[in-house]
């Protein structure tokens, strides 16, 4: 059996960023049908079966996956490359929403806000733990403050994915503090 953090990096690819690589078409919200997804996948020399599949998406830390109701399609819950409408609903963010980022990157994050980038969507964390995880990903963290009860206020419109991450399209540099310590 496949190593699970294996296929899950190789979801988040085909999921979030190039379906096409294996041949797979998402629909509008980013939908596959798993059957789909499992025939491609498996074609394209990764062995992956529905108990796999099922693991991958429960076992997996950050819920990037998540799977429809009626258990026939998989998406990814937030982080595509590509233009998805994950048809989420704006939701009133909390006062604050935290993220995590290189040190390296503060300089320039201070002077043109967090912006998307290649994905949809900014990425923000409830919690400050979360967000230093994340910065770690990319070098030495430092955990940004996002002042989002104040951006939302001012017009900015946030959503909360499936998997509990808020998104946000930009945070001008207005909206974003250091920490204090």
């Amino acid at each position: 059996m496949a190593d699970i953090v294996t296929i899950s990096k190789f979801l988040s690819l085909i999921l979030r960023h190039n379906p096409g690589e294996i041949g797979l078409t998402l629909d509008s919200q980013g939908w596959a049908l798993i059957d789909d997804l499992l025939e491609k996948a498996n074609a394209h020399g990764k062995r992956i079966s529905r108990q796999v599949l099922d693991r991958v998406v429960a076992e997996n830390d950050k819920k990037r996956f998540a799977i429809s109701d009626d258990g026939q399609r998989i998406r990814a819950s937030q982080g595509h490359s590509l233009e998805i409408n994950l048809a989420l609903s704006p939701q009133e963010p909390p006062e604050f929403l935290f993220h995590g980022t290189a040190s390296r990157f503060v300089d320039s994050i201070l002077q043109t806000g967090l912006n998307a980038g290649n994905r949809q969507h900014v990425h923000l964390s409830l919690d400050q733990a979360t967000a230093v995880k994340v910065g770690q990903r990319h070098g030495k963290p430092v955990v940004l403050t996002v002042r989002a009860g104040e951006m939302a206020r001012s017009g900015f419109k946030f959503f909360l994915s499936d998997n509990g991450v808020w998104l946000t399209d930009s945070v001008p540099p207005a909206f974003i503090s250091l920490p204090t310590s």
